[in-house]
């Protein structure tokens, strides 16, 4: 539900925005940004959305519970965002706010937003919701394989068995009904598979965030070799004498 545009851009007013704001490496593969999602009306609607959420929040509020009172949504699984994620606190608190209006309806989703989801929806989580983390962004760090409920996107299915994790090719719902380890495979778009070079989406992002950390490693010595030297460029000291 409210599809919004992918990761960042700049609205028609020239706002700018960034709807996933902790995407990583998943931003060079993601399927919202290729094919249809790029089409001009396509892009436009998205667009509309987020505009809508961003200058009526308590009307769209409105809207969402509206559409969720129609017949069809009565016991049936909802996926938030096809693109997009929850990108502000009080984004947040909006969709926590419609979800516990609508208990006959059961909400789920993909998140990156580790850090967010830690601080508003782990302590008291609406019933009617389930969430999976998903590797491949910038707070990979704070994900917790051992105890979280996880999604990683493979190169195959074939990679998903080897590692011992359960595939949610069959339906999209096993990502949040199934096994706790749930291994997604990538979307056949050459130029991503190239890209994604039969990596995991985790082991991607875990390259990229140590080659970051090494380049600040050499930053620092950098800092502390050019540092003031001792000697005055004409050799005398510098000493500094006590008062």
């Amino acid at each position: 539900m409210t599809t919004l545009p992918a990761w960042a851009g700049r609205l028609p007013d020239g706002r700018t925005y960034n709807t996933c704001p902790s995407a990583g490496i998943c931003r060079h593969v993601c399927y919202a940004r290729h094919g249809t999602y790029l089409w001009p009306t396509v892009r436009a609607k998205h667009q509309a959305n987020l505009i809508f959420v961003l200058d009526d929040p308590a009307g769209w509020e409105q809207a969402m519970l509206a559409e969720l009172a129609a017949p069809k949504f009565r016991g049936r699984f909802v996926r938030v965002h096809d693109s997009g994620d929850f990108f502000s606190d009080d984004y947040t608190r909006s969709w926590l706010r419609i979800m516990r209006s609508a208990p006959d309806v059961t909400f789920y989703a993909y998140t990156k937003e580790i850090h967010r989801f830690r601080r508003l929806v782990e302590p008291d989580p609406p019933e009617n919701f389930l969430w999976v983390y998903s590797y491949g962004g910038t707070q990979d760090g704070r994900i917790d394989a051992a105890t979280d409920r996880v999604a990683d996107v493979f190169a195959d299915e074939q990679a998903i068995a080897e590692a011992g994790w359960s595939s949610q090719e069959a339906s999209d719902l096993l990502a949040v009904l199934g096994p706790r380890l749930v291994g997604v495979p990538s979307n056949r778009i050459p130029h991503f598979l190239r890209r994604l070079q039969g990596r995991r989406f985790s082991q991607w992002q875990a390259e990229v965030d140590a080659e970051r950390e090494a380049r600040r490693g050499t930053g620092r010595v950098r800092s502390i070799t050019s540092a003031p030297s001792l000697r005055r460029r004409d050799g005398r000291r510098t000493d500094t004498h006590a008062a």
